[in-house]
């Protein structure tokens, strides 16, 4: 299958494609990257298995997905800051934002920096974390920093992981890549209801 993927997977195309997609969906959070990341893991799973010749490096590709995961936050975390009363404005009018932004701000306040971890696998919880970070006037750069980046390793790890191994195991095929994406979306189930629960639960 991934025999046919060769010129996208080849030289630097795909790393381009997985950091530009990665950076982005902090802003987008429709754009596939997972799927994207846990693709290229399994046409590197293919390649080691003498499928394919030329192939992603695994440590290059969860270097460029974490780093491309930190930069898209910091970029909605410093939007955030510098948005002031037009972002207020905008969160006004969705109560969900605005009570996202509240327990954030509350649970950031108490040191809860693991919650940027969990927030990173949870359906849109990078974009609601970032910008509720952000937007929280107490929060600087270098407190959020080192969580958004532990965020971005766990993340990569985990869906590099998916793919790279799921091909392994089940070989480098759809069914692979379709199980490791449901893998990927159960956490992400996962983590959006751990991140739901009220504080007291957890």
């Amino acid at each position: 299958m991934f025999e046919s993927m060769g010129p996208l997977t080849a030289g630097p195309w795909i790393y381009a494609v997985v950091a530009a997609s990665v950076l982005l969906d902090v802003f987008l959070p429709l754009l596939p990257s997972g799927v994207l990341v846990i693709a290229a893991a399994t046409a590197a799973a293919a390649g080691t298995a003498g499928q394919m010749n030329t192939v992603p490096d695994i440590v290059a590709l969860i270097a460029i997905a974490a780093t491309a995961s930190v930069l898209g936050d910091l970029a909605a975390f410093r939007l955030a800051r510098r948005g002031g009363v037009r972002l207020d404005r905008a969160l006004a009018r969705s109560r969900r934002l605005r009570d996202t932004q509240e327990s954030l701000g509350r649970a950031l306040a108490r040191g809860g920096g693991p919650l940027v971890v969990l927030a990173r696998f949870a359906p849109a919880g990078r974009s609601l974390m970032s910008l509720g970070a952000g937007a929280t006037t107490d929060r600087r750069t270098r407190d959020f920093l080192p969580w958004s980046a532990a965020a971005g390793v766990a993340w990569a790890c985990y869906s590099v992981g998916l793919g790279y191994f799921g091909a392994h195991w089940l070989g480098a095929n759809w069914l692979a890549t379709g199980v490791s994406v449901l893998a990927l979306f159960a956490a992400g189930a996962g983590a959006a209801y751990l991140m739901r629960r009220p504080a007291t639960a957890r």
